[in-house]
């Protein structure tokens, strides 16, 4: 049978380019008035580097940008480890009612994100811890961890058991299996998992706005106060920044999971 031949489509390609339209004109207009003379994000009326300069003076700024730094890299690497000692261990053991914790780990994915601010507050009130940068760090793991699970328990799903059984029977203790065997083999999906843990906890607002304290307000809840008066031009500065930080990292995730790929199929 001969291959049909799939001709060009210009519906489809007006299409593609509608939809990365939306996508990413927003992200260009913050880039491009992170440039702007202007003091008001209205109309462009000139180039500068001006802003970029001046956004490292704004001390409030910088303080809950490295506080969003501090948190995300923390309930990041929290998340990760205890996600992937979850996903593994639901895996390799059969206990009654782990169908039912596995049903339990959606509970934070699908419940509104207010609704969930509102039950982490009423808790540490309840056991009345103060609201810190640690309370802040505990309220983003409990909502990124299923994230990290799902997309582990993802990657087992494929995941050949014989690999280790060869590695028991050459004498190798459980310790060892786990390090030189599954987890190279199931590494592509905590870093999936990783990356969404990371995602989730810098873009966060609401469950933020519940558990943060006075010495550790996030980027997202400092930018939040500062819509009622207007975002500054260092604030797109800011975040020009950390979109050029943002798509540098996806290349870098995306080129490691490549090679992670070529080494399998080798």
């Amino acid at each position: 049978m001969k291959k049909k031949k799939i001709g060009f489509r210009p519906l489809a390609l007006c299409y593609a380019c509608l939809f990365y339209l939306f996508l990413y004109l927003p992200i260009a207009v913050v880039v491009a008035f992170s440039f702007n003379t202007s003091q008001l994000n209205v109309t462009f009326q000139g180039f500068t580097f001006e802003w970029y300069g001046r956004m490292f003076e704004n001390v409030q700024l910088m303080q809950s940008f490295f506080n969003t730094l501090i948190v995300a890299a923390v309930s990041t690497l929290l998340s990760v480890i205890l996600g992937t000692l979850c996903a593994v261990g639901m895996y390799r053991f059969k206990f009654r009612g782990r169908e039912t914790v596995s049903n339990l780990l959606y509970i934070p994915i699908v419940i509104p994100e207010i609704v969930l601010g509102i039950a982490v507050l009423a808790f540490f009130t309840m056991v009345k811890i103060q609201m810190s940068m640690a309370t802040l760090i505990i309220s983003h793991v409990t909502f990124s961890m299923p994230f990290v699970v799902i997309t582990v328990r993802s990657r087992l799903a494929g995941f050949d058991p014989s690999v280790e059984e060869a590695a028991r029977d050459l004498g190798a203790n459980d310790w060892r299996i786990f390090r030189r065997v599954t987890l190279p083999m199931i590494l592509p999906g905590v870093l999936s998992g990783a990356m969404l843990a990371l995602t989730m906890s810098l873009d966060d607002v609401v469950v933020s706005f519940f558990t943060t304290g006075p010495d550790s307000m996030t980027l997202p809840i400092k930018i939040l106060g500062m819509v009622r008066k207007g975002v500054s031009p260092d604030v797109n500065a800011l975040s020009t920044l950390m979109i050029l930080g943002t798509v540098l990292i996806m290349v870098a995730a995306t080129f490691f999971e490549m090679r992670m790929e070529k080494k399998e199929e080798a």
